[in-house]
């Protein structure tokens, strides 16, 4: 079986939430790059981008659990077991397992040993999104074939995986990565120090290709007596915050009439739901639920401001620099957030938007003030669209890419 020199491997494709990975693909592929898409899970989401169906590359499916076809992995334990790096690769398993005894552990091996016994020949190197799971896969099945190997990094795997995993994904020696990009400042330097070695990682902006977006909308000064329509993308998950903007929102002034529209969805949503319900602001709260690309931008382009108050999450889970961040700056519109993890590497606060402090009364003290002050929020939210244009388009970081991912499959 022949197939693409390069194999990427994925949490699970497609997926709402990572509109950033199918825009690379789009764009790896639109530059001539052919690889096929290895998921560690089936889709969950009712609804997909259409970016995911601009993808022609096969998509493989690997058993999410291994109990759930156990003929499968059987048959491909038989035939990875005969692979020139199999022995290495359990080695290296082994000793992680001694450190991390779990079933998931277990899981990542046994998925690896189906990839790499159902690799085409002629694949040349893998490339993973994400650090933790699909990197834990991608090491063991290209030890398993003698193949390098590559990861992008994103914030979750960065921050919550622990030091040794990181380590041993990423100092030189038996195993590591050959090379790794990461989308923030703040994640390279972080990076960097535990590989020992700063060459290793690239940083690489995800960035936007504003051909696929409308130009902005025209915005007429909003009145500051008007309603004003408020808008936030993301999954209702503890690091977006969205508990302490509910409770923001009660805080508000009376006299300020004020709707805010959530789209997204995530394990929090009945909660939060509660809490608005409890706070008696659900008349002014609609909840969209998960929504492709263009609605999302069509929400965008109806509302006065966008709100994403991101914090450190009780595991340590953060966001890194949020594509949505860029996407309300494509539409110039105004921009609420916090100045957590990578989010000042785009927003200066007072320059492209107001970064506020995540509690609930600076949160409403900030909304308030852009309320009341919507010349200030226009001069915001065009100073951020003109940093996008400048600074932060996709294709920069697109060209770095190919160029590593060429010649580490040459």
């Amino acid at each position: 079986m022949t197939g693409p020199k390069l194999a990427i491997v994925v949490k699970g494709w497609p997926r709402l939430s990572e509109t950033f990975i199918a825009q690379e693909l789009v764009a790896l592929e639109a530059a001539g790059l052919a690889f096929d898409i290895w998921s560690l899970r089936h889709p969950t989401d009712k609804k997909r981008h259409p970016l995911h169906d601009k993808v022609t590359g096969a998509v493989h499916y690997l058993p999410e659990y291994l109990h759930d076809e156990p003929g499968r992995v059987w048959t491909a334990w038989r035939k990875a077991r005969r692979l020139p790096g199999y022995a290495a690769a359990r080695a290296m398993f082994l000793r992680d397992l001694y450190r991390d005894f779990s079933r998931n552990r277990v899981r990542r091996f046994g998925q690896a040993c189906v990839m790499a016994a159902d690799l085409p020949d002629g694949t040349a190197g893998l490339y993973a999104h994400f650090l933790h799971t699909p990197a834990s896969v991608t090491r063991y099945a290209a030890v398993m074939r003698g193949l390098p190997w590559a990861y992008s990094a994103h914030a979750k795997d960065i921050w919550t995986s622990v030091d040794w995993d990181l380590s041993e994904k990423l100092r030189a020696g038996p195993g590591a990565a050959a090379w790794g990009a990461t989308c923030t400042a703040l994640g390279a330097r972080h990076l960097r120090q535990i590989a020992g070695n700063p060459g290793a990682v690239d940083l690489v902006y995800h960035g936007l290709d504003l051909s696929r977006f409308p130009d902005p909308p025209e915005r007429p000064l909003r009145a500051p007596d008007a309603p004003l329509h408020m808008v936030s993308v993301g999954r209702l998950v503890e690091k977006k915050g969205f508990d302490r903007l509910i409770d923001a929102f009660a805080l508000l002034p009376r006299d300020l009439d004020w709707h805010w529209t959530h789209i997204g969805g995530g394990t929090l949503s009945e909660s939060l739901k509660a809490r608005a319900e409890a706070a008696g602001l659900s008349r002014r709260i609609t909840w969209r639920g998960a929504c492709d690309q263009p609605e999302v931008i069509e929400a965008m382009r109806a509302a006065d401001l966008f709100v994403l108050p991101s914090r450190v999450a009780s595991d340590g889970d953060r966001d890194g620099l949020p594509n949505v961040l860029m996407e309300a700056a494509s539409q110039r519109l105004p921009i609420l957030s916090t100045p957590v993890s990578s989010i000042p590497e785009f927003i200066e606060t007072g320059t492209h938007g107001l970064l506020s402090e995540d509690t609930p009364e600076a949160l409403a003290a900030a909304i308030e003030r852009i309320a009341r002050h919507p010349e200030e929020a226009e001069l915001w939210a065009n100073a951020a669209y003109d940093r996008l244009r400048e600074e932060f388009l996709m294709a920069p970081g697109i060209a770095q890419l190919e160029t590593r991912l060429r010649a580490m499959i040459a």
